[in-house]
């Protein structure tokens, strides 16, 4: 019996742990990391606006995209 209540007490002492330490764990704001999406003049594919070829006002998905819109 003493084992049983023994075994218990280590189960609660680490749960209580873990919400412990998923309370002090920082959480990140998704609204924060969301970046605006742009669409290729070229072939139509959206795409983060970090990532696109920029020129002459308009957005590519690539260099390639880029060029072949300029022909």
């Amino acid at each position: 019996m003493s084992r049983l209540l023994f075994l218990l007490a280590i189960v609660a002492v680490v749960y209580l742990l873990f919400r412990a330490y998923r309370r002090n764990v920082p959480r990140q704001d998704k609204s924060a990391a969301a970046e605006d999406m742009v669409r290729c003049a070229h072939c139509g594919v959206h795409l983060p606006r970090g990532e696109s070829v920029r020129a002459d006002g308009q957005d590519f998905c690539s260099v390639e995209h880029r060029d072949a819109h300029r022909k």
